[in-house]
């Protein structure tokens, strides 16, 4: 209380501040994709693609997946079938000091 009898707010506790913050960051959107694989064509093959056409990818069949969460490696998995859906079951988490490599 203050001296003249008027009641005065506390600021909010660092700890109570810190987990505030936190709480808007789980809010933010991010783009998750998994990347099968890669490959490089020329424009003349890419305006001769029709359904059916074929194109080889940079992978082997049986190799991870990858994740990226922000175009970011995040991780490696295998693909699995959940409730007549594909999904991605990570077998590989890249360390943070790695992601933080991965940033330049």
């Amino acid at each position: 209380m203050s001296t003249d009898g008027n009641q005065v707010q506390k600021a909010p506790a660092p700890s109570s501040m810190k987990d505030r913050g936190i709480d808007l960051l789980l809010d933010i959107p991010l783009e998750v994709a998994v990347e099968v694989g890669r490959s490089r064509i020329l424009v003349r093959d890419l305006l001769q693609l029709q359904e059916g056409s074929m194109i080889e990818l940079d992978k082997l069949a049986g190799e991870p997946l990858d994740l990226y969460v922000n175009s970011r490696l995040i991780a490696r998995g295998e693909a699995v079938v959940v409730n007549e859906k594909f999904g991605l079951r990570l077998t590989d988490v890249v360390s943070p000091s790695e992601r933080i490599e991965n940033l330049g």
